[in-house]
């Protein structure tokens, strides 16, 4: 990084609490109360949150959402170029953690401009923690798409892996979500996770079979913390007729046939021209 940063301001991330006011540290009391600007999600909800912090409302704030980012970080650039310090905040969490900032943060580096992300709360690790599952090694993923084809693709790419898997997901959403992963991957342990921080906190401990026979109502955030794949692989010769059965699966789920060689590669742990192989001997018995 070259000197002529020193001239620029220094562009902040802000996490800010997931519930509990309480949860806001002086550190970042401190940043918020000294930027020039502050680019949030929501204007209306920032605003509330430096009510609530005791900090002047009249501070000059920007909208900045997935819709519109890629245009707003010019804008954040040239205050920074001015020397302007500016934070970034998301509604709720961490910046740029399935939510917006990620674009702004990698426009920000290519024009050599210091970024300082600040420590905070934590959605998915504060679950993670609690949950119960393996914290040595774990993924985070983030929201499914909402289409359900789609939802039930990017399923079958993560369904093999052995790692503790961490999952947002709406609360209208959930108990389908749920159906598919018990109908894709079957029964393993589930942690459902809600309202974090808040009145109504909330961990279920429970598994997707259980959690698929009993759809609740779900109110506010929610974190699913799902078991990874705990089969043991043997030395037995390949299963051909699972390879083709789990295929066909796929193929009837809207997986191409591309995709679905590399989801079985993964599921079997065998060689994709293995797996081709096998699919080409079928069709011509």
């Amino acid at each position: 990084m070259n000197n002529v940063q020193n001239k620029y301001g220094t562009f902040y991330l802000v996490p800010t609490p997931i519930g509990n006011i309480k949860e806001v540290s002086p550190r970042i009391y401190e940043t918020l109360n000294m930027v020039s600007y502050i680019f949030c999600e929501d204007t209306r909800n920032t605003n509330k949150l430096l009510g609530l912090m005791g900090i002047n409302n009249k501070k000059q704030l920007f909208s900045c959402h997935k819709f519109n980012e890629k245009e707003v970080s010019s804008k954040v650039i040239n205050l920074l170029k001015e020397g302007n310090d500016v934070a970034y905040v998301s509604d709720a969490g961490y910046p740029g953690i399935s939510d917006p900032g990620s674009i702004l943060v990698k426009e920000i580096i290519k024009e050599d401009i210091k970024i300082v992300p600040l420590s905070g709360p934590s959605a998915s690790l504060s679950s993670l923690v609690a949950s119960g599952m393996d914290t040595d090694h774990f993924i985070f993923y983030g929201f499914f798409s909402s289409n359900k084809s789609d939802r039930e693709k990017e399923i079958y790419s993560i369904m093999n892996l052995p790692y503790t898997i961490i999952l947002y997901e709406a609360p209208h959403r959930v108990n389908e979500t749920v159906d598919n992963l018990y109908k894709i991957v079957g029964n393993r342990k589930l942690t459902i996770v809600r309202e974090l921080t808040k009145l109504h906190e909330e961990f279920i401990y429970t598994s997707l079979k259980e959690a698929s026979e009993n759809h609740k109502e779900y109110k506010g955030e929610l974190v699913l913390v799902l078991e990874g794949n705990k089969i043991i692989k043997t030395d037995d010769s390949i299963d051909i007729n699972s390879i083709i059965f789990k295929y066909n699966e796929l193929i009837k789920n809207g997986i191409n046939n591309k995709d679905a060689i590399t989801a079985l590669s993964i599921i079997f742990e065998i060689k994709k021209n293995k797996i081709k192989e096998i699919l080409l001997d079928e069709k011509r018995d």
